[in-house]
């Protein structure tokens, strides 16, 4: 009997914390939610940019329980190939106009699922302080590449400057239709227009450029506006077109798009860099 006691006993306090665990897991709410983790590609030694990522890591894991790992790069020809291949689920490198470029060459699917930032190119000058102070004649540098090359025509054209032809996507120096001021374009790599700056009128220079030849972006005698022309240079993240509807990857690009991923990107960048999710393309 007194064994059969001890059993009934040993058998009610396991029925008990039985119903109190269940009891837990049903109505305890937070251990419900499985904890995700995304890996996101991201270029290395930009330490502003670690900066914004630290923040967006502890804003998807606070309110999304996702978290965030990183895969740095040195190479921009690594994220996307990364990305296509599975060894990341997500990267924010490039804008618009460098993957519609990268998925033409490379045949891949990869999609913009969310907006970032843009950081405006710029004209600057040693000979004048003014777009309007350009001269008949004058020598004008500009990256050779194809991407920065259309957008400095761009930049070029929304200065007026220039004219191009109707219907232009990828602008190149044919693309010109009109040149009132018999403007000599010089191109240049992307990196050595910097260092032109002292041989020719002006240059259109990328910011990253500028900063490491020690020019102040806020010297430019010309800033590229944020427009429709210039909305194929926002930057982007950006996920394999089968996975842009998953939740995880929706609320990554939420946790990143808020203001205070505005006020750090203001903090870290000034006016170089634009936080460009919500701003009105005229």
């Amino acid at each position: 009997m007194v064994n059969m006691k001890k059993k009934n006993i040993i058998i009610g306090i396991i029925v008990i914390l039985v119903i109190a665990v269940a009891g837990y897991f049903s109505f305890g709410g937070q251990t419900t939610t499985k904890s995700k983790t995304v890996t996101i590609g991201i270029m290395s030694g930009v330490k502003q940019d670690d900066k914004i990522w630290a923040s967006v890591s502890k804003t998807v894991k606070k309110k999304y329980n996702i978290t965030l790992k990183f895969k740095k790069f040195t190479d921009y020809t690594q994220p996307n190939k990364a990305l296509a291949d599975g060894d990341i689920d997500l990267n924010a490198f490039q804008h618009y106009a460098f993957l519609k470029s990268w998925n033409k060459a490379n045949n891949t699917k990869i999609v913009a699922i969310g907006k970032t930032f843009i950081t405006p190119i710029r004209l600057y000058s040693k000979k004048v302080s003014s777009v309007k102070d350009i001269p008949d004649g004058a020598v004008i540098a500009i990256p050779n590449d194809a991407t920065n090359e259309s957008r400095a025509l761009y930049l070029l054209k929304n200065a007026g400057l220039i004219t191009l032809k109707k219907g232009t996507d990828l602008a190149t120096v044919k693309s010109i239709k009109s040149n009132p001021k018999n403007i000599q374009i010089k191109e240049l790599d992307a990196s050595q227009t910097a260092r032109s700056l002292s041989d020719v009128t002006a240059a259109v220079i990328n910011t990253n450029y500028a900063q490491a030849a020690n020019i102040n972006y806020k010297t430019a005698i010309y800033v590229e506006p944020v427009n429709k022309d210039s909305e194929q240079w926002i930057n982007i993240i950006a996920a394999n077109k089968k996975d842009k509807d998953k939740q995880a990857y929706k609320d990554v690009v939420k946790a990143y798009q808020t203001a205070k991923t505005k006020k750090i990107i203001k903090k870290e960048y000034g006016t170089a860099e634009i936080p460009a999710w919500d701003i009105k393309l005229k």
